[in-house]
């Protein structure tokens, strides 16, 4: 069983703040990037990226969107989701969201970009035993990031903000837990874009393994990478 969080921690400054923020972005922009390439390279495609990510590139294909504006509207969508659990419509909350999404989305557009013009096609056993590797070393990186930003707690990912809203809300700091449910609107994404193009794309192996592990790394990181960084002014609204 997951120990519980403090929410109440020994105070970082600023500066290492910023730090860990950019450095945890950088790495959930290249973590979902390299779940997103993988799967594309490998016919016929059955790895998937991560979940969030399979069911925004999905919606994205189906409404003819590329992914930097998938990415930031649907990130946005989410963000007045998370204002409706706290209970109060936070303007300064989801301009912080909107600050994560642009370079975020930037970034993934950017990682994409370069991945897809020099990664070769999965042909070999070997090469697709290394893609399935390198797609799960994603995940690892997305689920690290994670950790790393909601304990800075500078401004959040959309969907990261929502994972933290339940998990101390509603599910005790138990991460596991909190990611399966944060989970209900990417699911709601994929069912539209299904119905639209009744095409299943980006959904797999690394997606299940992000499904059933990703909330766990992030569990795991908080304890074993930058330890000494503990959760930061966690905003949760009224918690009766």
């Amino acid at each position: 069983m997951e120990e519980n969080i403090s929410t109440s921690p020994q105070q970082a400054n600023m500066t290492t703040r910023i730090i860990f923020f950019v450095l945890s972005l950088v790495i959930n922009s290249l973590g979902n990037v390299l779940t997103i390439v993988t799967s594309a390279h490998i016919h016929p495609s059955y790895l998937g990226s991560a979940y969030w990510t399979a069911a925004e590139t999905n919606l994205g294909k189906a409404l003819g969107v590329n992914l930097f504006w998938t990415f930031l509207v649907l990130g946005m969508l989410i963000s007045f989701l998370n204002a409706l659990l706290v209970g109060k419509l936070n303007w300064r909350r989801i301009f912080g969201n909107l600050v994560f999404m642009v370079p975020f989305s930037a970034f993934i557009q950017i990682f994409a970009n370069f991945f897809n013009a020099h990664m070769p096609d999965a042909t070999t056993p070997f090469m697709i035993g290394l893609y399935i590797v390198i797609n799960f070393f994603g995940v690892a990186l997305i689920g690290t990031a994670i950790s790393i930003y909601q304990r800075a707690n500078l401004v959040l990912h959309p969907a990261d903000d929502l994972m933290q809203i339940l998990r101390f809300k509603y599910f005790n700091g138990r991460a596991g837990i909190a990611m399966w449910a944060s989970y209900i609107p990417p699911t709601i994404m994929a069912i539209i874009a299904l119905i639209i193009t009744h095409n299943f794309e980006n959904f797999g192996l690394g997606t299940l393994f992000a499904f059933l592990l990703q909330g766990n790394i992030t569990g795991w990181a908080d304890k074993r990478v930058i330890p000494s960084l503990a959760h930061q002014n966690i905003d949760i609204g009224d918690n009766n």
